[in-house]
């Protein structure tokens, strides 16, 4: 009995383990599409400014106007305009920084994990420099020295994150160079290229998939902290680091910015 109970117990673990996350899911979603629509989904410019609708509260507190229901700040903007269309920046960022390090750190670890030897130590080499480089301060610099736009801060976040792509990569590559289809395909005659980009590249989408939703992630918080500093998304254009770093002067007497 005691052992039918133990087993019940950890199915039921293991069944709510692999559930899966509706709720983030759905967060995503309704992100993801009210970026895309934001010119639907706002009823405001996020650069346009009002100074007689300064400072409004959101709908929670007195003084709030329907028109604005998240409150304005400091130069009159709609808050939940500027916040849906920093959405579209943010995830503008993050796709496009996750599609350059997935370029750079799949390409480097299909060819250190088929080729090995010299290639593999050299590109094992330049993986373990770019874990040594203290991300945010390189890219502080690197922005300070280039001047700050978007594409500067993607530019550069790419060139920064493409690590964990490539030891994923690499490692998987290594597994699927010994199978046996690929040996199969070594048999009849195909190239080198031919089997990395046509044999093994097609049987990494998984794991790529599964790096990419982490670095998307990991460079939205990137942008986020360049631009609350100054040194990512420059005004007027809305950022969620820009508008928390322009919102931090008023934190006691107008907290919801």
């Amino acid at each position: 009995m005691r052992q039918a109970l133990a087993f019940l117990a950890l199915r039921k673990r293991r069944t709510g383990a692999i559930r899966p996350p509706y709720v983030a899911i759905g967060f995503l979603l309704v992100l993801t599409l009210a970026a895309i629509g934001a010119e639907w989904v706002a009823p405001y410019d996020p650069g346009q400014t009002s100074l007689r609708a300064r400072f409004l509260p959101p709908f929670w507190m007195e003084r709030s106007v329907p028109e604005h229901w998240l409150g304005t700040d400091h130069l009159g903007r709609d808050y939940f305009a500027r916040m849906v269309y920093g959405a579209r920046v943010s995830l503008g960022v993050g796709l496009g920084v996750a599609l350059v390090t997935g370029v750079i750190g799949v390409t480097l670890g299909l060819f250190a994990g088929f080729f090995g030897g010299v290639v593999d130590m050299v590109i094992s080499f330049l993986i373990t420099t770019r874990l040594s480089l203290p991300i945010v301060l390189v890219a502080l610099a690197a922005v300070a020295l280039v001047g700050a736009s978007l594409g500067t801060l993607v530019v550069v976040l790419g060139l920064l994150l493409w690590d964990r792509f490539a030891v994923v990569t690499r490692s998987a590559t290594q597994s699927l160079a010994s199978r046996e289809f690929v040996t199969g395909a070594r048999a009849v005659g195909r190239r080198p290229l031919g089997l990395i980009f046509g044999e093994i590249l097609p049987n990494l989408k998984g794991a790529v998939i599964v790096v990419a939703t982490l670095e998307v992630a990991n460079a939205i918080l990137l942008e986020a902290a360049l631009s609350f500093l100054g040194l990512g998304v420059r005004p007027p254009m809305p950022s969620w680091g820009l508008m928390i770093a322009e919102g931090r002067e008023n934190i006691l007497f107008d907290p919801w910015l």
